[in-house]
């Protein structure tokens, strides 16, 4: 008989490890970045604002793990679904927090679980999205 599989939280040290790769990523694209690390609940475990970031960065990239996490998908996905006349056209409004419908927020997910989300904001898009993809990386 198989013991059953058991799956742990995002832990504060699972997080500090993404933010130390997510920040390693940005400085060698020389990008300076903010990157938030949420748990399954939506409560913060870390944040990292770098000095030269400028201060809207800690916002956008709480909101997008925060995004991340509520809609259990890369915000990249969800761009297209808030455009007029998408189906979540009026979603920000309707939630406690807004949504970010952005690239750069990710789910984490631990043997198939929801287990938290990671927002990086910064850097264009297409660069957040990637921070927070090698970011992840370390997490496999």
């Amino acid at each position: 008989m198989s013991t059953p599989t058991t799956t742990g939280p995002l832990t504060t040290q699972d997080a500090e490890l993404l933010i130390t790769a997510a920040r390693r990523a940005a400085e060698a694209a020389d990008v300076t970045v903010s990157v938030t690390v949420l748990d399954a609940g939506g409560h913060l475990l870390a944040f990292r604002r770098d000095d030269r970031a400028v201060l809207i960065s800690g916002e956008t990239s709480t909101r997008k793990a925060y995004t991340a996490l509520q809609m259990n998908a890369p915000t990249a996905d969800l761009v297209d679904l808030v455009k007029p006349d998408g189906p979540f056209h009026s979603l920000p409004t309707a939630l406690d927090r807004p949504l970010l419908f952005i690239a750069g927020g990710l789910p984490v997910h631990r043997d198939g679980r929801l287990i938290g989300a990671i927002g990086v904001g910064g850097g264009t898009p297409e660069q957040d999205h990637g921070f927070a993809a090698t970011a992840l990386d370390t997490l496999a």
